[in-house]
């Protein structure tokens, strides 16, 4: 630890991503990326913006863009952020709406940045413990005096809150704001965009890393109520007003316009998800309902670790969390049916031996 450093890098623990390896072959299912190419016309629109103009500086406020996702969702451009990935997105949603003297809640079991962005920020918080069956008591989340946060399909359990109870939590935290992270939403049912005109304390947080297949991009997108967006603004204009670059612009614009692309890659993912779960289940595996492109599994006569450790020498990267309370379980991104008939048949041969 340097002396030179800061308090804030002093105390900074860092989130640690899925495994990459810098091998040829490898059967990635670590980290949820979609199996499938982004849509044609992404790949024409961004060939096309690779022109002169990357010498100037791209738009600081992606009104097209922004104009783009609200027609998509349904509500107003001004009531739409974009920034460089839905992680930059969160980072700027903890500086602008949570504090060091109020405590915010998370689930105990969730996206591993939420605490890394806590203790960066030096925000107290308080992490809510599950139900045994890794499902969300709303009431535990009521009341915060700081504010809440939570991701919808939750990850790594895969698990859906129906909206219902998501404008539970909203509602009865009036003077604070409840952050929902849809990175998975697509992949699920309902999204809480459909409750920000009912509530102005509610931020949606969504991602085209996922379903739009865009990890490489890094565009990530909040929507909510005209005051929250603008201390979004606030907080990027104050660092970084150019976050999103050319390319990324017109990739993304591309993709959200091409939904007959985007609905067909999504239903693909459930189908195979569908097909995944039902064929784990039948060689004895323990699996969460999940909403998402991934799925959170256990065995109860198998070693999470072991199975983890047995793909890894076979060139398949799944996820191992070697924390409490899961680490005898499993998470395995959802990629193309057969690459997952793949990983079911060495998931056969791993337990048989």
């Amino acid at each position: 630890m340097s002396k030179f450093w800061s308090p804030m890098a002093k105390r900074a623990t860092t989130y640690v991503p899925g495994e990459q390896l810098n091998k040829p072959n490898i059967l990635k299912l670590n980290t949820n990326e979609n199996p499938y190419g982004p849509s044609p016309k992404v790949l024409a629109a961004i060939q096309k913006a690779n022109d002169d103009d990357l010498r100037l500086y791209p738009s600081p406020t992606v009104e097209h863009l922004k104009e783009v996702i609200a027609n998509r969702h349904g509500v107003k451009a001004n009531n739409v952020f974009v920034g460089n990935g839905s992680d930059d997105v969160l980072a700027m949603a903890f500086m602008a709406f949570f504090d060091s003297e109020n405590t915010i809640r998370f689930p105990e079991i969730t996206y591993s940045f939420y605490p890394v962005y806590a203790n960066l920020f030096n925000i107290p918080n308080e992490q809510i413990s599950l139900n045994e069956d890794f499902t969300i008591q709303p009431e535990d989340f009521y009341n915060s005096d700081g504010g809440v946060i939570f991701a919808n399909p939750n990850a790594p359990t895969s698990l859906y809150l129906p909206i219902e109870a998501v404008e539970s939590i909203v509602k009865n935290n009036p003077d604070s704001v409840v952050i929902v992270d849809e990175a998975y939403i697509d992949f699920a049912s309902t999204s809480a965009v459909s409750l920000i005109e009912k509530y102005d304390n509610l931020l949606v947080i969504q991602t085209m890393s996922k379903s739009h297949s865009l990890a490489g991009l890094r565009v990530g997108l909040a929507i909510g109520n005209e005051e929250l967006i603008e201390g979004l603004i606030r907080i990027k204009d104050s660092f970084n007003p150019y976050p999103i670059d050319r390319l990324a612009i017109a990739g993304a614009t591309a993709s959200f316009e091409d939904e007959n692309y985007f609905q067909d890659v999504t239903s693909k993912i459930i189908k195979t998800r569908e097909w995944t779960t039902k064929s784990l289940k039948e060689i004895g595996f323990h699996v969460l309902p999940s909403a998402t492109n991934f799925l959170f599994i256990s065995h109860t006569e198998a070693s999470a670790k072991d199975i983890y450790e047995q793909l890894r020498e076979k060139d398949i990267l799944i996820r191992y969390f070697d924390a409490e309370k899961i680490d005898n379980h499993l998470r395995i991104s959802i990629g193309t049916q057969e690459e997952m008939e793949k990983f079911v048949e060495e998931m056969v041969l791993i337990l048989n031996n």
